[in-house]
C-alpha cells in the first residue's frame, strides 16, 4: 500500500499524527502543531473534516448527551463537543497548501459525502474512516469512487461489519484496517492487541495497523511486533492546551520518542533465522578450546591436570578432549600450546 511516496510495510510502519481538535480553534496553533509533528518524525498528519451538522443535531435532548464515560466529555452534548473540536472547512485549503510547502504528507477523515467532494477538490491523497463510521456505507461508497487509499478503523466493529465495509472496495490493495478501542483514553489492558492477529488471519492481503488511544508507547510497540504497519496517535503541542482531545493526546515532548520506538521495533524484531549475526561471528573466537596448562615432557601422559579448557577458541577443538586425555606426548609441550 502506497500513500504518495510512502510505501507502507511491516518493516517501515507509517506513523500518523492525528491532530483532531488539538488546535483549539486557532489556525496558528494548527500550523505550529503540524510543524511540531514533522519535527517529531511522523510520516503524516491527519485532519478531521466535518461541520457539526455532518455528525449530529443541535438539540439539547437527553439522547444527544454523552454518558457512560469518565472523561471531560461526560454530560456534554454531542453538538457542543463537535463544535469545539472541528477544523473549520475554510482552513483546509490553507492547511493543504501549507503542508505541501513544508513537505508534510497531510490527509483527512471525512464525515459526510459532502466533505469527500470538498477534499477531492483539494487533492487529498488518502482518507481515514473513523471507527464509528464503519457502518456508514454511503460514506464508504463515496470514498470507494475516489480510488484512493482508505484506512478504516475497526473500533467496536464485528467481523461481519468489517466484511460488509470491505465489500464496497474493489481494490483491496488500497485498503488498510486499524485495530482500535473506542475509549478515551484507552487503558493498556483494554487495547487487546492480540486481535491484530485475528484481523490478519481473516482479512488476508490487507494491511493492518493500530489506532492508539492509550497514553504511552507500549501498546503501539506490541502492535508493531504483531504486524501492525500503520500507527495513528493523537498529537498535541502541549496538554496544557484546553482542547477536546488534550487528555489522551501525546505531546511533542513524548511524540519524538514514540516515533523513534515505533520505527526501531521492526529492526529489533529482525527475522526468523536462528544463526549467529555478523557481529556475533566476531565473538566466536572467545569460546573455549584446549590448551596445555603445565609443561608436558615427551613420553609423559596427557592428563586433566596438564591441559585445561579455557578461552579463547584458538586452541585445540573441544571435541578432542576425551581423545587426548591418556595419550602419550610425542614431543614437549609448554603452557599455552595446542595439543
Amino acid at each position: 500500500m502506497r500513500i504518495k511516496n510512502f510505501e507502507i510495510s511491516s518493516k517501515n510502519p507509517f506513523i500518523v499524527a492525528e491532530i483532531s481538535g488539538n488546535h483549539n480553534g486557532k489556525l496558528s496553533v494548527l500550523k505550529k502543531t503540524i510543524l511540531a509533528a514533522k519535527n517529531c518524525g511522523v510520516d503524516a498528519v491527519k485532519l478531521q473534516s466535518y461541520e457539526p451538522a455532518d455528525l449530529t443535531l443541535n438539540v439539547k435532548k437527553n439522547s444527544f448527551k454523552i454518558k457512560n464515560v469518565s472523561n471531560k466529555w461526560k454530560n456534554k452534548y454531542l453538538h457542543d463537543v463537535y463544535s469545539k473540536g472541528q477544523t473549520p472547512m475554510k482552513w483546509h485549503k490553507n492547511i493543504f497548501s501549507f503542508c505541501k510547502k513544508k513537505k508534510i504528507l497531510c490527509f483527512s477523515s471525512p464525515f459526510s459525502e459532502r466533505t469527500v467532494e470538498f477534499l477531492e477538490k483539494l487533492n487529498c491523497p488518502a482518507y481515514k474512516v473513523a471507527s464509528l463510521e464503519i457502518t456508514n456505507l454511503q460514506l464508504l461508497k463515496k470514498l470507494a469512487k475516489t480510488k484512493k487509499p482508505v484506512i478504516i478503523s475497526t473500533g467496536a466493529a464485528s467481523i461481519k461489519e468489517i466484511k460488509n465495509a470491505l465489500k464496497i472496495f474493489k481494490n483491496k490493495k488500497n485498503i488498510a484496517l486499524l485495530k482500535c478501542t473506542v475509549d478515551y483514553p484507552c487503558k493498556n489492558v483494554d487495547a487487546n492487541i492480540n486481535s491484530i492477529e485475528t484481523l490478519k488471519r481473516v482479512f488476508k492481503n490487507i494491511k493492518i495497523g493500530f489506532s492508539d488511544h492509550t497514553e504511552d508507547p507500549l501498546a503501539a510497540i506490541v502492535a508493531i511486533s504483531k504486524g501492525a504497519c500503520i500507527i495513528e496517535k493523537h498529537f498535541i503541542i502541549s496538554r496544557k492546551i484546553n482542547s477536546v482531545d488534550n487528555f489522551f493526546s501525546t505531546d511533542k515532548n513524548n511524540m519524538k520518542s514514540f516515533v523513534y520506538l515505533c520505527k526501531q521495533t521492526p529492526k529489533v524484531l529482525g527475522n526468523y533465522m536462528l544463526k549467529p549475526s555478523k557481529n556475533e561471528l566476531k565473538s566466536l573466537k572467545y569460546r573455549r578450546s584446549i590448551f596445555v596448562s603445565s609443561k608436558i615432557n615427551k613420553g609423559e601422559v596427557i592428563t586433566k591436570k596438564n591441559i585445561k579448557i579455557v578461552r579463547p577458541a584458538t586452541g585445540s577443538p573441544l571435541e578432542m578432549y576425551d581423545k587426548v586425555v591418556g595419550k602419550i606426548a610425542k614431543k614437549n609441550y609448554y603452557p599455552g600450546d595446542k595439543i
